[in-house]
């Protein structure tokens, strides 16, 4: 597994050692990493898992998310290994394993203009970032979560337009990978994307999304959305090799996560 700093990596973030190769001794501290200060345990109940955000302890749950940039171990958000029970073509299994983790950072530079315009209402407070591969080391995705300082509203508002004006079929706004040197992903720029998804939560301040591409640095002239990618009869080449699958899978997975994290303010014990 690698660290670096990566693209967008601005002064207010914390410094982290570029492209520090982990030996197995210190397999068991990186496990330990957290990304900022503290640890939270917990699963989502009620209101925050369902989506609910009226509901009771809806608001609650809403800032408990956008806390949690700073106080969850990297390994909770972003496993070393991510199981896709039937996620790939044909309902195929699959099994990601992380080779990457970027520091957690601002927004600087980590999106393409038109996407970093659409996305800048929001506020950033923090992204985060990791970059997977499969079991044959033939795709790499990255999947990020842009923890945003917007409220309820605005969030929804956004999520609106995204299905409204179908922007997450827009290749001009689709998501920056992280190639991190010295690993298979050491390749995946801007060229090599594939397909992505993008999601805007209306029940906490997050954006979360993926981006694949193949692993040997090939480039990509017509990226498809992995909405798109995952049709039956779909006879691009993204679509051809499961790369919408790839993306789509992930992100679920990662989103999962996300939400059964989180433990609300409301039900913690006094």
């Amino acid at each position: 597994m690698s660290f670096g700093q990566p693209e967008g990596y601005d002064d207010r973030a914390r410094p982290r050692p570029l492209g520090v190769r982990l030996r197995p001794r210190t397999a068991a501290a990186a496990a330990c990493l957290v990304l900022g200060l503290g640890l939270i345990g917990g699963a989502v109940t009620g209101s925050w898992l369902t989506g609910d955000a009226g509901a009771t302890g809806g608001t609650s749950g809403f800032a408990a998310a956008g806390a949690l940039w700073h106080s969850v171990p990297v390994d909770e958000l972003f496993p070393p290994t991510v199981e896709g029970k039937g996620a790939g073509p044909g309902g195929a299994d699959r099994t990601w394993t992380r080779i990457a983790v970027a520091p957690d950072s601002g927004c600087v530079n980590a999106f393409d203009p038109l996407l970093r315009g659409l996305l800048d209402p929001l506020g950033c407070e923090r992204l985060l970032r990791a970059t997977y591969t499969d079991a044959t080391q033939s795709h790499v995705t990255t999947v990020g979560l842009l923890f945003a300082k917007a409220d309820p509203a605005a969030m929804s508002a956004l999520a609106a337009r995204f299905k409204n004006e179908r922007l997450d079929r827009r290749a001009d706004l689709m998501p920056r990978p992280y190639a991190a040197a010295d690993t298979v992903a050491a390749g995946f720029g801007d060229e090599q994307r594939g397909s992505w998804t993008i999601s805007v939560l209306t029940d906490a301040p997050v954006v979360a999304y993926a981006v694949s591409g193949w692993a040997d640095g090939r480039t990509v002239d017509a990226p498809q959305p992995a909405a798109d990618a995952q049709q039956s009869g779909a006879t691009t080449a993204p679509a051809q090799a499961g790369l919408g699958q790839e993306a789509q899978g992930l992100a679920d997975r990662i989103e999962r996560r996300l939400r059964q994290t989180v433990s609300p303010a409301t039900e913690r014990p006094s």
